[in-house]
């Protein structure tokens, strides 16, 4: 399905609220859209309460282990050398560079997805298994809310929380996202404000813990906005966190500067029961590829991050929520 019919499939589905779960890749090139009656045995997923598939709670699961090969420092170097060529030339201000990592497991992508502990799970079929902890939109009463996520630390490190909050560049880059996001609400809702402005989430992994840092954005659609679900979503593609600002531009940069296509990695999941909406993106994220496991994972630069603090924070998402 092309992104057009998507698009008016989503309209379609929302204006006789039927429920559906759509799964849109990053290049908006492959998107996936199913009324719940009619989703695939392939495909298991869970947003919130809602889940659909195998069990998430069988009395076998254990804490997920695995190895991982750092990402290749000499690759990720010249990327990061690239984007801030860009940043500097004024072609961006703030760019989502994401990179993966090989990982070895004794685990199948199902038990993993059985492990985990997130607000937004997908697996699909053995190809590729998401545990992200990011909302892209919820719809509820008519008030569309945005939750970008920008900014991590390991907990660990002592007074962590008031380090990443008092973290001039974490601090910019946020505000730079949150402005992004309200501009992209605006285009589809009015009377768009920021309600929460960078709270923290403390998250429990199989390896590190850590805090991410979040805000909270809303705005109200119109009152027929059932009929135009599928154009809301689209206008509001990619989701900014994982892009950029300023969008258009940057996502042409990140076209040229990473190395693959990123896929349904850093794309997003969306489920509408009828009456409301709810969505997540797809970080946190491990794919098969040549019977080969990679943990694909991102982070913001801007003018201010140095190589060895970004490269790190890279490696601090490999990980799997266990609570």
């Amino acid at each position: 399905m092309n992104r057009q019919r998507a698009q008016n499939y989503l309209n379609e589905l929302g204006a006789t609220s039927t429920p559906f779960l759509a799964i849109v890749d990053f290049e908006m090139s492959r998107p996936l859209v199913y009324p719940i009656a009619q989703i695939p045995d392939h495909i298991h997923f869970q947003i919130g309460d809602v889940c659909k598939g195998l069990d998430n709670t069988p009395a076998e699961v254990v804490i997920p282990r695995f190895e991982k090969v750092a990402v290749q420092v000499e690759k990720y170097t010249e990327e990061f050398v690239k984007v801030q060529e860009s940043i500097r030339s004024g072609d961006t201000y703030l760019i989502n560079l994401t990179s993966k990592c090989s990982i070895s497991t004794p685990h199948s992508l199902a038990q993993i997805y059985c492990a985990s502990r997130a607000k937004y799970k997908l697996l699909y079929e053995e190809q590729f298994v998401v545990f992200s902890p990011e909302c892209f939109v919820k719809i509820k009463d008519g008030i569309i809310s945005s939750f970008p996520m920008k900014g991590t630390i390991d907990a660990a490190i002592p007074n962590a929380a008031q380090i990443l909050l008092s973290d001039q560049k974490e601090r910019a880059e946020h505000a730079t996202i949150v402005d992004l996001i309200r501009n992209d609400l605006s285009r589809v809702a009015r009377e768009v404000q920021v309600e929460r402005f960078r709270y923290l989430d403390y998250i429990a992994t199989n390896d590190t813990n850590i805090y991410q840092m979040s805000s909270e954005i809303r705005g109200v659609l119109p009152p027929d906005y059932k009929n135009s679900i599928g154009d809301i979503l689209f206008a509001l593609l990619p989701a900014g966190s994982i892009s950029g600002a300023p969008k258009n531009k940057t996502l042409e940069i990140i076209r040229k500067t990473e190395s693959n296509r990123r896929g349904y990695y850093t794309g997003v999941m969306v489920y509408f029961d009828g009456a409301t909406l709810d969505s997540g993106v797809l970080i946190r994220f491990i794919k098969k590829e040549d019977d080969e496991l990679y943990f694909h994972s991102g982070g913001g630069i801007t003018f201010q991050s140095k190589l060895e603090h970004e490269y790190q924070e890279l490696m601090s998402k490999v990980y799997v929520p266990v609570t």
